[in-house]
């Protein structure tokens, strides 16, 4: 059986593809505002940076300065973000850790869309041309954080924040202090997850809305993650002296720990699996990364 909700295609075996109309809109509203910027900021999810990077836009911004934004660092483990960082570095592209909801490394991203510029800047004014201010593009997935870094760059609330896909609807321009310009982008996936980890990726920190999932089993599947990755973080959050054999075994033993039982004495699967995604999204299991440069498939 396959179920089409408008923009996503989901299946039984949770295959998950995603390509709403107004994504098609997005890219070629990239491709036609790209000549007006003058620094491409590309905001990944440091949980998930090869998941949460969009391959287009590697074609889109072609020979354009490029500033990698590894947002929600606070939830990822700081090991492997290190990793990350070290990755881009070795690509001559700087990757700047951000949690915005402290405000750690907003100015370091400022600091580097000038650096990546002040050749060309210096070249205007060299030929005599006013100063102007320097424009930015951010680009990025759904529900990343776009929304929620303008506004700390900006120190108000410039833009609609959602913890949801789609809250920014159309291009929007964002005068900055400093003499800067922000053309924020509403967040754009690509036409199909040729890799469904990457897909479940996705799903698993809400990039994908939860409400056309299957949420037992997107929540089943998170647990299979973490215990093979983070098998300590999953038995410490829920109290397990061990983990299930299988990961029904180990959902089983949360939701009797937690007391998720319903009316007719049976495990209540759906509250089991929202909670342990939400944990997850949180940060209450603990900082916790989902992949590895090593684990980018050539």
């Amino acid at each position: 059986m396959r179920v089409d909700y408008d923009e996503y295609l989901v299946d039984d075996n949770l295959h998950i593809n995603w390509y709403p109309g107004h994504m098609k809109k997005t890219r070629e509203l990239v491709r036609n505002n790209l000549k007006l910027v003058d620094v491409v900021v590309e905001l990944l999810d440091a949980r998930i940076p090869f998941s949460s990077k969009n391959p287009d836009i590697d074609n889109l911004a072609g020979g354009k300065p490029r500033v990698v934004i590894l947002n929600k660092s606070d939830l990822a483990d700081r090991n492997k973000l290190n990793r990350w960082i070290n990755y881009y570095k070795d690509l001559g592209i700087k990757a700047i850790p951000v949690d915005t909801m402290k405000g750690v490394g907003i100015n370091k991203l400022v600091d580097e869309c000038r650096n990546v510029t002040k050749g060309k800047m210096d070249a205007l004014i060299e030929k005599g041309r006013k100063e102007r201010p320097i424009r930015i593009m951010i680009v990025g997935i759904p529900n990343v954080g776009k929304s929620s870094i303008i506004n700390k760059l900006t120190g108000r609330k410039s833009t609609a924040t959602g913890d949801k896909p789609g809250v920014t609807k159309g291009k929007q321009w964002v005068r900055l202090k400093g003499n800067l310009e922000l053309l924020d982008t509403p967040g754009i996936l690509w036409p199909k997850f040729e890799d469904q980890e990457v897909a479940l990726n996705l799903a698993f920190s809400r990039a994908i809305k939860d409400e056309i999932l299957d949420v037992e089993t997107l929540g089943l599947r998170l647990i299979e993650r973490l215990m093979e990755i983070e098998p300590e973080k999953l038995k410490a959050r829920y109290k397990l002296e061990e983990l299930g054999e299988t990961g029904l075994d180990t959902m089983d033993m949360i939701g009797r720990k937690r007391g998720f039982i319903t009316g007719k004495k049976e495990l209540d699967y759906t509250r089991i699996a929202f909670t342990v995604l939400n944990e997850f999204r949180d940060g209450k299991i603990g900082q916790i990364s989902l992949e590895v440069p090593e684990d980018i498939k050539n």
